[in-house]
């Protein structure tokens, strides 16, 4: 703020300074093409500097959104890469669970309040399906049907913009890692 105010009281000292020399100098028409020269090249830079800075930052967010898509996505895919593996399997270790809860950690830093809901759904139906640490042909089933919905929200989750529904995160998170 103070940036600001001092800019802006600079600009309007050199604006009374060259309005008070191109008013005295009247009888003098090259010193007011100059004044005129001056304040044309200031606006151009003013001008110019404000275009810089917009696009700096929409560059910036751009690259953030780029960014952010390339990690939303490759969690997203170690994570049916990881079920896929599980359930060609046909049985679940511990080492699998212990993977299984890293990755919903890594789900919380970057998936949507629908991805995460989801995800808990889709970790209830997996914690019930596996009790015995195997997937038999109906535990596959609904596995499948659960990773349909969560897929749904994660192509979701991918192509959309932020929306607006407020979800309590923090207890999804803490529902998700608690189920392991």
């Amino acid at each position: 703020m103070k940036y600001v105010l001092l800019s802006l009281l600079t600009f309007l000292i050199g604006y009374l300074f060259l309005r008070t020399g191109y008013y005295a100098s009247v009888k003098n028409p090259y010193a007011q093409e100059m004044i005129l020269i001056v304040l044309g090249t200031i606006a151009t830079i003013l001008i110019t500097a404000a275009l810089l800075n917009k696009q700096t930052e929409l560059e910036l967010s751009k690259e953030y959104g780029v960014k952010l898509f390339e990690l939303k996505s490759q969690i997203y895919l170690d994570l049916i890469n990881f079920l896929e593996k599980i359930v060609v399997d046909e049985n679940l270790t511990k080492k699998d669970l212990v993977t299984l809860e890293f990755l919903s950690h890594k789900i919380s830093l970057v998936g949507s309040p629908q991805v995460l809901q989801e995800y808990s759904n889709f970790i209830d139906i997996i914690k019930n399906a596996v009790q015995d640490y195997k997937i038999s042909e109906t535990d596959f089933d609904k596995i499948s049907a659960a990773l349909a919905n969560l897929s749904f929200k994660i192509r979701y989750d991918l192509i959309q913009k932020e929306s607006n529904e407020t979800l309590n995160i923090e207890n999804i998170i803490k529902k998700n890692i608690s189920k392991f």
